[in-house]
């Protein structure tokens, strides 16, 4: 099956700029029934992304934000009392299976151990979901895809995707983007000017530098967006630096100042 992407669906899908190939990747396993697994730092545009070519293939999408008390009933789903009597509700990933539709499981890595094993059925040729509770096997729709993210570098040895789960996946990785790309994204989502905006990026750039130093992660583009909106609304510079880009990083008064230190030597 060829990896076309709908136009129609594109008109109206969520602005993306692509980096890379990765929108042919994404279109090529979707048409393919492969399942896909982008790595990368928080806020780099991986669930815009997922989004995005959703829209543009004309596909629904469940979005499931993973956490460490996420089970795989919730996935599945589970009897529930409704009107006085007990009936079985689907959770996302048995709809999407159900519906032909991509399901995105965010940050897989912090859900609980026992949803890596649903998984398996569904990424290698069987494509099934078995359901114990009410004893389903259910073959996946034609158009549904599996889509799961993590990010890398916040790992522990307590939260890893073991080997046999990653090479069930295809995989892109992801980063923030080049300065040039992430100034054009920021001016759009914003709507404040290139010019005001490239500061903005050069502090980014700057803060994620100091990730793994002073800081537990880097400033995510979503955060740049946030303070060129404030900006571009009337609010001084380093106010809406100080809400949008340093607040948010840590709450560590001495760090606070270090970065605020930063602000001073780029915007004066």
């Amino acid at each position: 099956m060829n990896a076309t992407i709908k136009m129609e669906g594109a008109a109206c899908a969520p602005f993306y700029l692509p980096q890379g190939d990765e929108c042919e990747i994404f279109a090529t396993a979707a048409h393919n029934d492969l399942p896909l697994l982008l790595k990368g730092p928080t806020g780099c545009g991986k669930t815009r992304f997922v989004t995005h070519m959703a829209a543009t293939l004309g596909r629904s999408l469940y979005t499931v934000a993973c956490h460490d008390d996420l089970s795989a009933a919730d996935l599945i789903g589970r009897y529930l009392l409704k009107g006085g009597e007990t009936v079985w509700v689907d959770g996302p990933l048995t709809r999407a299976v159900r519906e032909g539709a991509i399901c995105y499981l965010d940050e897989v890595v912090e859900a609980r151990k026992d949803v890596t094993v649903v998984l398996h059925p569904l990424t290698d040729d069987r494509r099934i979901l078995p359901i114990d509770r009410t004893g389903e096997e259910l073959e996946a729709a034609e158009g549904f895809m599996l889509v799961a993210s993590y990010n890398p570098g916040y790992q522990n040895i307590l939260k890893t995707l073991k080997p046999s789960t990653r090479q069930r996946f295809l995989s892109v990785e992801f980063d923030f983007p080049a300065q040039a790309h992430e100034v054009s994204v920021v001016a759009r989502e914003s709507g404040l000017d290139e010019e005001r905006v490239k500061p903005l990026v050069r502090l980014a750039g700057k803060l994620r530098d100091l990730k793994g130093q002073d800081l537990e992660e880097g400033v995510s583009t979503r955060l740049v967006i946030y303070a060129a909106t404030l900006i571009r609304q009337g609010m001084p510079v380093n106010r809406a630096i100080l809400a949008a880009m340093i607040e948010p990083l840590t709450d560590d008064a001495d760090v606070k100042r270090g970065l605020l230190d930063l602000v001073t030597a780029i915007f004066g």
